[in-house]
């Protein structure tokens, strides 16, 4: 019988032992999951830039690891709410095209505010005065050409030149977030206005899907003016395209690929490294490496852009194209007789 208790009490001891050790090992497992999601990134960059902008974050802060997604604005958006009401938000940061989106997540107090000491430098247009969303990059709008048309333009008001009628295209803001950004920002420009539109459409501009449609179009010739993004077609032309991009005299309308951290994050502190690092000047550094304007002052250009200097911002309201969106894409649509589209992303 003691024989009988020893071995069972051995017995006892071993299973403990081996419980307890499983648990050590299990509590290990957990704790790298958790470390592995100590970031979680919802963004619209194209998946390189997301990559590597990724990459750059964990290289500054290796102690933090990100798990990111990427997809169009509006598809991030929609899964988010989806998330809303399941009452299972994931994402900490967003990193999405446009700031219109990013005003109507704050007037839906869904975003927290965060004043980052990185902000100093920045053009205070950039960003929102609260903090709940900062500019990271300048995709700009501006005039498009084919190198073998006879008008070189300079400004705005050329596209609606007698010589130029039923030569220009331009994106659709009822497809483009890009195009509605926009739209908002030359109807509220002065000597702009939805004047300036009726003439476009009076002089046979034409409006179509995106930026890719437009670029096509002026790189084969078949409208050899339009309006478009400035990296489409610097892009292009280095590729040999015969297209020209202009910063026209007025000045150019922006998307700012806006960051902004969720109310609901659960990484509150990992999430504001990252709005830091962004906005830092190596964060800077590597939006221009990735071919776009920085949004930070006295950060080197990309090839095949001017100097920042000679880039001229227009004037734009985040909060007012909000309440206005609805409005003017159905008075764009009326105008140009186009449909409404659901766009694949602000880029576009």
């Amino acid at each position: 019988m003691h024989i009988e208790s020893f071995l069972a009490a051995r017995t006892v001891r071993r299973t403990s032992l081996w419980l307890a050790g499983a648990a050590v090992a299990m509590t290990a497992l957990l704790g790298l999951s958790a470390h592995a999601q100590d970031l979680v990134l919802y963004t619209s960059q194209p998946n390189s830039d997301a990559q590597s902008t990724v990459d750059a974050f964990q290289k500054a802060y290796p102690g933090i690891k990100v798990e990111w997604v990427r997809d169009g604005t509006t598809q991030l958006m929609t899964r988010l709410e989806a998330e809303m009401n399941a009452g299972a938000v994931k994402p900490d940061v967003l990193l999405i095209a446009d700031s219109v989106t990013m005003a109507s997540l704050k007037a839906r107090d869904l975003l927290q505010p965060y004043l980052s000491p990185a902000r100093t430098g920045y053009d205070a247009a950039l960003y929102d005065a609260q903090g709940y969303y900062y500019g990271t990059k300048l995709i700009t709008t501006g005039i498009a050409y084919n190198t073998r048309a006879a008008v070189k333009p300079a400004s705005w008001q050329d596209l609606a030149r007698p010589e130029l009628k039923g030569q220009v295209t331009m994106p659709s803001p009822l497809y483009s977030g890009a195009a509605l950004i926009h739209l908002a920002t030359l109807t509220g420009a002065p000597g702009l206005g939805w004047n300036y539109y009726e003439q476009l459409k009076n002089n046979g501009a034409t409006a179509q899907g995106g930026n890719g449609g437009v670029l096509t179009a002026i790189a084969s010739g078949t409208k050899p003016y339009g309006v478009l993004v400035d990296y489409m077609a610097v892009r292009e032309k280095a590729k040999g395209a015969p297209v020209e991009f202009v910063f026209p005299t007025e000045g150019v309308s922006m998307v700012t690929e806006p960051v902004a951290i969720l109310k609901s994050a659960k990484h509150a502190d990992a999430a504001r490294k990252f709005v830091d690092f962004v906005l830092s000047k190596p964060g800077q550094e590597l939006v221009s490496k990735q071919g776009y304007v920085p949004a930070l002052e006295g950060v080197a250009m990309p090839d095949g852009f001017p100097s920042r200097s000679q880039i001229k911002l227009m004037a734009f309201d985040a909060d007012q194209a909000l309440k206005n969106a609805e409005a003017d894409k159905q008075k764009f649509g009326q105008l140009y007789g186009c449909l409404l589209y659901t766009s694949p992303s602000p880029r576009d």
